[in-house]
């Protein structure tokens, strides 16, 4: 251990000399300076948990990820990831930024196709990777965990009061809030439209008051309507997490796949493929779309892929 607690903070008490390369990568977009940013910290074995929760706090992105050697020759790497509060066992965009970022290091100018195991926290997660010369990088990974409900019950009166909604505007059709994790928990909440989206007034402390535990963790919001601003997205999404340190975030893989499960459970897929376009972080000023194709079988989701699209906008060394 090289940290301490000082104030229920975290409190570095070693000296380093280290410097290690990282990037940053905006993810789940084409575009540079849209998306979601991600900090990409590369060979990292030799950082403890302290250090790399310093550094996530330092980057203040939603997400840091530390690439680092996994024990299994087969394993392309051994991802670990921290928001600036806490550390995940899996997510999205860290996930998708991650691959990208290492199949461009290892090829890199030139076009590929490659497909990798990364290991995280949740288990290993098989990715597939298409770089192109010239063209923003596409990845997308096969959920880990498939995804599952947890029965507890909910408030609407009190979700509308944590987001500044009347509780006529929670709710559409037969969509009531509900819980899903597929690693990360999140309170699936259901919007009127999408103009009630742009009147969200969301009370971080009102919400850290009153929202429910689940797998040990506290739940994240995650608001969802029909539709989008894009004309191809099927879903527009807000994401709040102030256990995270994320006041907003402006796209969330992690709360996509807990989604794959409310939307097959409210909306009742027929068997197939189901292929998906939805779309965060407009309100931000940070369009995100994010690709989630699921297969179902007789009635079941049988597999779910979650995809989508980074560039890189920095590379540097960082120096402690």
């Amino acid at each position: 251990m090289i940290g301490q607690a000082v104030c229920g903070q975290w409190q570095l008490t070693r000296e380093w000399n280290v410097a290690i390369g990282y990037s940053i990568y905006d993810v789940f977009t084409r575009q540079k300076l849209a998306g979601n940013p991600l900090a990409v910290m590369f060979d990292a074995d030799d950082l403890d948990d302290v250090t790399m929760q310093a550094i996530a706090r330092e980057m203040n992105l939603s997400e840091t990820v530390f690439v680092t050697k996994s024990s299994n020759p087969a394993y392309a790497a051994s991802l670990r990831i921290f928001t600036p509060a806490l550390e995940l066992p899996f997510a999205g965009h860290p996930t998708v930024g991650a691959a990208i970022a290492i199949a461009e290091r290892s090829h890199g100018e030139g076009d590929a196709d490659m497909v990798a195991v990364l290991e995280e926290k949740v288990g290993p997660v098989r990715c597939a990777i298409r770089v192109r010369n010239g063209e923003a990088s596409f990845a997308e990974f096969d959920l880990p965990r498939k995804s599952s409900q947890a029965q507890l019950p909910l408030d609407s009166g009190q979700l509308a009061d944590a987001l500044g909604l009347a509780e006529a505007q929670i709710g559409f059709e037969n969509h009531v809030p509900s819980i899903w994790t597929a690693g990360v928990p999140f309170v699936m909440i259901p919007i009127q439209n999408l103009s009630a989206m742009e009147e969200v007034d969301f009370d971080a402390g009102l919400w850290l008051r009153n929202a429910p535990m689940v797998e040990g963790r506290l739940t994240s919001a995650y608001l969802y309507c029909r539709g989008g601003v894009n004309h191809a997205a099927k879903f527009h999404a807000r994401m709040f997490s102030p256990d995270m340190g994320i006041p907003e975030d402006p796209a969330t893989g992690a709360a996509v796949a807990a989604f794959s499960g409310a939307i097959h459970h409210f909306d009742g897929l027929t068997d197939g493929h189901h292929p998906l376009l939805i779309e965060q972080g407009v309100e931000m000023g940070r369009p995100s779309h994010i690709h989630l194709n699921m297969d179902v079988k007789e009635n079941e989701v049988f597999r779910a892929r979650i995809g989508g699209h980074a560039v890189r906008i920095a590379t540097g060394t960082f120096e402690i």
